[in-house]
Formats: structure tokens, C-alpha cells, sequence
């Protein structure tokens, strides 16, 4: 069966042939539609669909506007599902979890609402874990999503629908929020960009707390590099009602990608020494992308954090208990509404309970530390390099490896150790493509940059996928044998 080339086109090329009315909005939903009714059943990655009338009623909305001269923007009749942690306006907001799998907003988070503004017509969701806890998207409300180059195996995440999406082109672009990788290991898992912005440059909310929440951000994914840099322009700016949101134009990211990088430094932190157990072929695989930066002109030498790697795990641990503890203590509190809880989130909420106020500042003075020591190596580096991964996908039936390299994981989570240290830098990191196992399994390498160098690592990524070509190189299994 041949894929309609609508759905080929990366976002950035499907919003002009849109704007030069090479093809309409109704076209361009009937082309989706068919694509999600094809592959989304394989692989359950788009949950909450909308009626198909609904939505080329919408369709025709658009093209009507556009045969007035009116565009509301680059997104404009563009299909997008919206990850379901995000609150949409009039559509089911799950968050994964049975104590909300009938919860319908009345309002748009901030980063939807402005998509919505751009023009895009909400489609449905992309499934997620639990209240996005673990790199592994399954859920008792929509069941499991899987990968879009083995349905067999996980898909990542917890943007693990809207990387599948992505790479099986159920979408043209689409968003993601990342509190322990879940915008880069998704991405790396499906050969897809995944960009994690630096702290306050997505503003969160609307939300309860508007000043301790200081982990997780939304962010953009995409088949190429300009389509993330796109959608960030939209999702960026400052917003009142986040006031540590920064305040810089998000213009900037319509800015040209295109930079030479002759003689730009770049630090190799590979495993950490030793210190992160990963499986057999992923240290290789990205250690052979390095030659890739080298061609670039860049030059690339080992480098390490003055840190100790242990206490940065513990501070971790600190604040993801504190912080998963008060927004889901209220739910663990009510015996009933505990046990629909899954293991994992009830471990979270009793270790934030043991926290003492002590414990919660001397992590903040920690993670302050670990800011510092990346500071230090950002006086000799332009960008640091990290593999995205310690595994490559694995089945789909387990809910996490117990195992990597040899070692016994202690957690959930302790698998995806390697994303920690931009999240609490507050860095902006994104993931990159770098080729695929021998058993034809996708990963990718996080792009680092200092505080709020978005930009910089937007045009670092560009520079290598116009190199590399990782996205076009294959594509998904699924698409291969349709």
C-alpha cells in the first residue's frame, strides 16, 4: 500500500502547501484520518479520538477562512493531538489514571490554547503513562502503546504516544512535556527529535502551584528540526500566570538553523565513568555518532562533572517524591482512591511522606551544586553530549528492565538515570537520531546546552540531521510492512 504523500510532508512543508493551497485542510484531515485508521490500531498511540465528521467540519472552517485570506497562523488546519496531561476544553483529559478517565476540562493549558490560537485543530490525545510516571506508555484507562518499529516492544515515554504518532505519520508535529526524559527518551525510542526547552521557557498551567514546580516543561517533538523549532515558537513567551516563564521573544526560534561549527567544543560525558550501566551496543552506537560532530567541524573530547553521581541520584529521589507527593497526596490519602493508584506512584507519595523540610532544602542545595559543576564545564565546552538511553526498546509487557548491563535496577525509574542531569540543570536538551542496533532498534544522544541557549542546540541538531539524515534513513517497520 503507498503512503498519501500529505502525510510524507514534515510540518514546516505541509503548512505552505497548505498557505499556497497546493492541497486544502480537508484534504489534509482525510489524508491523517486514513493514516490513524490504519496504524493507530497497532500500535495505540492516539486515544480520544473526536468524530471524523467533527473534524472535517472543521476542516472545511479553515479552508473557508483561507479562501477569505484569512490564516490564523503557521498551524493552520493542521491536525494535532495533544498529550493527555494536558488539560484541553471540552475533551477528555485522563492523565492515564481511572480516578480521572471521565475528567473533561473546561479550559486549555496555556501551551494548548496557543496552538489552538495557531490554527490546529485538535484531534484527540496521545496516551501517556499513569500520570506520566515511567518511560513506559501504559495505562489502565487506554492499555499500552507500542513502538513504531517493533509493536512488540515499548514505545518510551511518558510522550510515548506522540512520538509513535510521529514517527508512523498519524501527525504532522507534536507536543510533549519531560520531567525524567519523557520528550527525548520517547523520541530516541521512535527516531524522532524530542526537544527538552530550558526551565521556564514553556510556561506551565494553568496550575495550583505557580513557583515550586521546577522540573517538568512542555515541549515540542518532531520529524525534523525546523518543525520542532516551529513549534516551540508557538508554545514559547512569557505568560502572567506563569511568572517565572522567561520573557525572551519566542520569534527567536523562526530564526535561521543554518551555523557553522568549525572549532565549536563539544564535551563527551558517555556513561559517566563507568557509573551508568547500559546495555550492550548502545555506549558504541553513540560513540560512533561522535564522528558525525567531527565533520562537522566540531571538536569533540571526554570530559566529566566535578559531581558526585550518586548524590546527584539522591537528589533526585528527593524532589521527585516531594514534588509527585503534594500533587498527588490528596488521591493517596482516601483509601479508596488509593489503590486505584498504581504501585509506582504510591512508592513515589510514601517517600515523599518520610521528606522533612531539611531534606527538601540541603536536595535544592545539591541540585544548586550540580548547576555549578556544569557551569564549569560549560567554560570549556559550547555543548555537552549524553546518550539519551541505557537500553534499547524493550517488550512491551514489562513494565520496566530489572536489569541493564548486568546491574539490578533499585526503581522504577533507575533505568533512565541518564536524562537526570539536564532536568535538574534546567538545560536545555534535546535529542537526536544516531542510527539503529543491529537488530534495526532506533537511539538517539542529547544535545546540552548552557541556560537558555535553546537555539544554539536547535541549530547544533540541525547541523547534524542535515549530516545525517537519520529521520529519512528508514522508515518504521510498521510503514514497511503496511
Amino acid at each position: 500500500m503507498s503512503i498519501n504523500p500529505i502525510v510524507e510532508m514534515n510540518a514546516d512543508a505541509l503548512s505552505r502547501a497548505i498557505h499556497a493551497r497546493q492541497v486544502s485542510c480537508r484534504e489534509v484531515m482525510q489524508a491523517y484520518l486514513a493514516q490513524i485508521e490504519r496504524f493507530n490500531p497497532q500500535v495505540n498511540a492516539l486515544v480520544s479520538l473526536r468524530p471524523a465528521e467533527e473534524l472535517l467540519t472543521e476542516a472545511d472552517t479553515c479552508d473557508r477562512q483561507l479562501d477569505q485570506g484569512r490564516s490564523r497562523g503557521w498551524m493552520h488546519g493542521m491536525p494535532q493531538a495533544i498529550k493527555d496531561l494536558a488539560a484541553t476544553a471540552g475533551l477528555r483529559t485522563t492523565m492515564g489514571s481511572p480516578l480521572f478517565a471521565e475528567q473533561v476540562p473546561p479550559h486549555d493549558a496555556i501551551s494548548v490554547a496557543r496552538v489552538r490560537d495557531c490554527g490546529a485543530i485538535i484531534i484527540g490525545k496521545t496516551n501517556v503513562p499513569e500520570f506520566g510516571l515511567g518511560s513506559q506508555t501504559y495505562n489502565s484507562v487506554f492499555g499500552t502503546t507500542t513502538n513504531a518499529y517493533d509493536p512488540t516492544l515499548v514505545a518510551g515515554g511518558s510522550s510515548g504516544g506522540a512520538a509513535v504518532a510521529l514517527a508512523l505519520r498519524m501527525l504532522p508535529v507534536a507536543d510533549g512535556s519531560d520531567m525524567m526524559g519523557s520528550l527525548r527518551n520517547p523520541a530516541a525510542f521512535n527516531n524522532v527529535f524530542g526537544f527538552r526547552p530550558s526551565q521556564g521557557r514553556v510556561p506551565h498551567g494553568p496550575a495550583p502551584d505557580v513557583f515550586v514546580q521546577q522540573l517538568a516543561t512542555e515541549g515540542p517533538m518532531g520529524r525534523s528540526v525546523t518543525d520542532v523549532a516551529r513549534l516551540l515558537s508557538t508554545q514559547a513567551g512569557y505568560d502572567a500566570r506563569a511568572p517565572l516563564s522567561l520573557t525572551q521573544s519566542p520569534q527567536i526560534f523562526n530564526d535561521t538553523l543554518v551555523r557553522n561549527f568549525s572549532e565549536v567544543r563539544l564535551g563527551w560525558l558517555g556513561d559517566y565513568n563507568s557509573y551508568l550501566p547500559m546495555d550492550d551496543g548502545v555506549l558504541s552506537l553513540c560513540e560512533s555518532a561522535l564522528e558525525d560532530f567531527t565533520a562537522l567541524g566540531c571538536k569533540v573530547e571526554a570530559c566529566q562533572p566535578d559531581f558526585s553521581m550518586d548524590r546527584l541520584w539522591q537528589t533526585w529521589l528527593v524532589h521527585r517524591h516531594w514534588l509527585v507527593q503534594g500533587s498527588l497526596g490528596a488521591l493517596y490519602a482516601d483509601p479508596q482512591k488509593r489503590d486505584l493508584l498504581k504501585p509506582e506512584a504510591q512508592w513515589e507519595i510514601e517517600g515523599g511522606l518520610r521528606l522533612t523540610a531539611a531534606d527538601v532544602y540541603q536536595a535544592s542545595v545539591s541540585r544548586s551544586d550540580w548547576y555549578r559543576a556544569l557551569s564549569e564545564l560549560f567554560e570549556r565546552y559550547d555543548f555537552l553530549l549524553l546518550p539519551t538511553a541505557q537500553v534499547f526498546p524493550f517488550d512491551a509487557q514489562t513494565p520496566w528492565p530489572r536489569v541493564v548491563g548486568g546491574r539490578t535496577m533499585d526503581t522504577y525509574h533507575r533505568w533512565m538515570e541518564v536524562v537526570i542531569g539536564p532536568t535538574l540543570a534546567g538545560l536545555p536538551s534535546m535529542n537526536v537520531p544516531v542510527g539503529f542496533s543491529p537488530a534495526g532498534l532506533p537511539m538517539g544522544l542529547q544535545i546540552i546546552g548552557p541556560a537558555q541557549a535553546d537555539q544554539a542546540v536547535l541549530q547544533l541538531a540541525y547541523a547534524h540531521e542535515q549530516l545525517t539524515q537519520w529521520v529519512r534513513h528508514r522508515s518504521p517497520g510498521c510503514l514497511q510492512n503496511a
